[in-house]
């Protein structure tokens, strides 16, 4: 198979290499920062940014939220099927 990433280096403003499911926890970062979340069910999704803000912030079902992210807490969210976007 032909792969257009062979020979890449990652890029931000490229399209996303891989997404991981996220489970919210409040006491844990990611393992890897996400550059960006995906939410299937709409709700309430409290994170940490890169800058180690916590945001609180409401979202509709299929939802793309550009921004990166090193927690999802699990006290405040209510959105489902959370994924977040790797480089």
């Amino acid at each position: 198979m032909n792969n257009p990433f062979d020979g890449r280096a990652p890029n931000l403003s490229g399209p996303a290499r891989d997404m991981l499911p996220i489970t919210p926890a409040d006491g844990i970062d990611l393992e890897t920062l996400c550059v960006g979340l995906y939410v299937e069910g709409a709700g309430s999704l409290t994170i940490t940014t890169e800058r180690g803000n916590t945001r609180v912030i409401n979202v509709p079902d299929f939802s793309i939220i550009p921004v990166a992210a090193s927690r999802v807490h699990a006290t405040g969210t209510t959105a489902t099927g959370v994924h977040g976007f790797m480089v």
